[in-house]
């Protein structure tokens, strides 16, 4: 990622203006853990990531649920429009983060949750296997090979390959693996 990246991905966030605010992505209402009802102080709950975050309809749906969550996205734009929307709900245990991941270190054993969804850059399941407490889950989705049936033109670079997403977490307790169609599902819970 580059500044050039981040150029070009406000630039798409600011042409979306003024399209209706996303709704979360269904994956997450099957597959997010619910909060303990012990669990009520806040800051002292249960931990999300939403890493590519965009607008952040995923993050402040986990936010909702009784996460504290961090928003990261290279694009301020995004994450503007995404402190607004938290602001109108009322959410107030979202911390929003402008990111490079290219230059990203995640601490270990920090969340309980991981989302990612249609974002890949391989060179980080490493640090996201690593950053998610024992007993915490990574949800995540992104485009795969069948894709370039669609859109030929889609790089290669950012579409998973069969099986490949399941062999990042075939160590962990994998509670759904799907490649339907143009997209590849997982959910894994870590040892």
């Amino acid at each position: 990622m580059s500044a050039r990246d981040r150029v070009r991905w406000d630039a798409i966030y600011r042409e979306t203006i003024n399209f209706p605010y996303p709704d979360p992505d269904p994956i997450l209402f099957q597959y997010t853990p619910p909060i303990p009802p012990l669990i009520i102080e806040p800051f002292a709950g249960r931990r999300a990531l939403d890493l590519a975050c965009g607008l952040g309809q995923n993050g402040l749906w986990l936010a909702a649920q009784g996460y504290v969550v961090d928003l990261m996205d290279i694009s301020r734009v995004a994450l503007t429009r995404a402190q607004e929307q938290a602001a109108m709900r009322g959410l107030r245990t979202v911390n929003f983060l402008q990111a490079d991941f290219d230059e990203l270190a995640l601490e270990p054993n920090t969340y309980d949750l991981v989302c990612v969804i249609r974002f890949l850059h391989r060179e980080m399941f490493p640090m996201l296997r690593a950053a998610i407490k024992p007993g915490g889950r990574i949800i995540y989705e992104s485009f795969n090979a069948h894709c370039a049936q669609l859109a030929p033109d889609a790089p290669r670079d950012f579409l998973l390959g069969a099986g490949e997403l399941a062999g990042y977490f075939g160590d962990w307790k994998i509670i759904r693996n799907s490649e339907a169609d143009h997209v590849s599902q997982l959910v894994a819970i870590k040892p």
